[in-house]
């Protein structure tokens, strides 16, 4: 059964980790008055999300004053697992619609949630993410994996040379 969320005007789009870096768990959490959504999204997912927000709202223009409250208790358990996110603008609303699909099981479909943000939301989420997902471990300089602390077998040296850092 999928449930249906749809947010013209949220209070609050923002997005969080849970856990230790290299263990981390990205959350995207969305409030609109009484009604909260906190999904579980992957690092590359935000990434992407971030890059796209950031290039649309500078071919829109400059935004007004950006939010500062994207602080949410990362304790917060999320509803469903994202499987694919995009991205569309509303010229008449001068909003960013952002469409967020739950994976579905046994070939139902997933919950989906429409969350229309402003230019300011999304330059603030942009900026926020990309902070957050740059605080993770340094990729590999050869395969662009996150480098283990403890060792990282690059699938580009065949496991015969560690890579160069």
């Amino acid at each position: 059964m999928s449930d249906d969320f749809d947010m013209a005007a949220p209070d609050r789009f923002t997005v969080g980790t849970s856990g230790p870096v290299g263990d981390r768990v990205f959350l995207l959490h969305c409030v609109e008055g009484h009604q909260a959504l906190t999904v579980k999204v992957e690092k590359q997912q935000v990434a992407v999300l971030a890059s796209y927000l950031g290039r649309l709202v500078r071919e829109l223009g400059r935004p007004g004053h950006l939010p500062d409250d994207l602080d949410f208790d990362v304790e917060l358990d999320p509803d469903w697992v994202v499987g694919t996110i995009g991205v569309s603008y509303d010229e008449d609303l001068d909003r960013l619609v952002v469409v967020i699909e739950e994976i579905g099981e046994d070939d139902e479909d997933g919950s989906v949630a429409r969350v229309a943000v402003t230019r300011e939301q999304a330059a603030a989420f942009a900026i926020r993410a990309t902070q957050l997902v740059e605080a993770g471990r340094p990729p590999c300089p050869l395969c662009g994996l996150p480098l283990d602390p403890s060792g990282h077998d690059c699938p580009r040296t065949n496991g015969h040379r560690p890579p160069a850092t």
